[in-house]
């Protein structure tokens, strides 16, 4: 008998926005050392799942429960899920004037040093960055030399939007890391980069929820499961080869079929 208990786990989840049902009884389950894709087409509810994953306020539970490590999430604010080891990295990351990345950095570093969380990367914020930026270096992932001056993504490209939102990950260290089109935006070269740092990231004791539209991400990190997202429902789950016959067939034919 397994009595593992899962890393996170959906059961039943009806969620809307205004007057709109959004989620429809999804029901999902990822363990530790778990790659888990979700994909639909627009309009279906991948980023919505996870924003509610996260605790966005916009977003009215109407039943079913969220656990994670074993623990009731719904009634938690955002920042608390994200000390408890829920990490959001946004399809469009926000710009935050007046803030420079050493400040925001070292906000993160104080907030969960104050709520008594370890992070492996040091017991001083600057010890934070200086393991940020190495491992960054060790994985090819390109910073400027002004990085740390300049104002959280403001004036960035796509592409330095997403590698910020890679270092957050690399600096929380967060057992459950949700990437939403995370490959939006990138060529060919940064989305090799990408993989390689989301490879390397990846171990037995994290799991990864990667929301995207394309296979060429899961072309270079490897899901352990597809999920396809249709209004609002997970309609199949399967491995690698539902994503080749997405890219061949479309999703028409599975809502036929469901």
């Amino acid at each position: 008998m397994n009595n593992k208990i899962p890393l996170l786990e959906i059961k039943n989840l009806k969620a809307s926005v205004g007057n709109t049902e959004v989620l429809k009884n999804l029901n999902l389950e990822i363990n530790k050392g778990e790659i888990h894709a979700i994909m639909g087409p627009n309009g279906s509810g991948k980023s919505t799942f996870s924003k509610i994953i996260a605790g966005h306020p916009n977003y009215k539970i109407n039943d079913g429960t969220i656990y994670f490590k074993g623990i009731n999430i719904l009634d938690l604010e955002p920042d608390e899920r994200a000390r408890l080891g829920i990490f959001l990295a946004f399809q469009y990351p926000i710009e935050l004037p007046g803030v420079t990345n050493d400040s925001f950095f070292e906000y993160i570093h104080r907030s969960h040093k104050e709520n008594d969380i370890s992070l492996s990367c040091g017991d001083d914020w600057l010890d934070m960055l200086n393991f940020v930026f190495k491992k960054a270096q060790v994985l090819d992932l390109p910073i400027n030399d002004d990085f740390g001056e300049r104002n959280v993504n403001e004036g960035f490209s796509g592409g330095e939007k997403k590698r910020n939102e890679i270092l957050q990950m690399l600096a929380l260290d967060s057992e459950l890391s949700i990437l939403d089109e995370i490959d939006s935006g990138l060529d060919i070269d940064g989305l090799k980069i990408v993989s390689n740092v989301l490879n390397n990231f990846m171990t037995q004791d994290k799991a990864i929820i990667l929301i995207t539209h394309y296979q060429r991400l899961l072309d270079y990190v490897k899901p352990t499961y597809v999920h396809i997202l249709q209004d609002g429902k997970i309609i199949k789950t399967g491995d690698f080869n539902l994503v080749k016959e997405i890219e061949q067939k479309g999703y028409d034919w599975l809502k036929e079929s469901f």
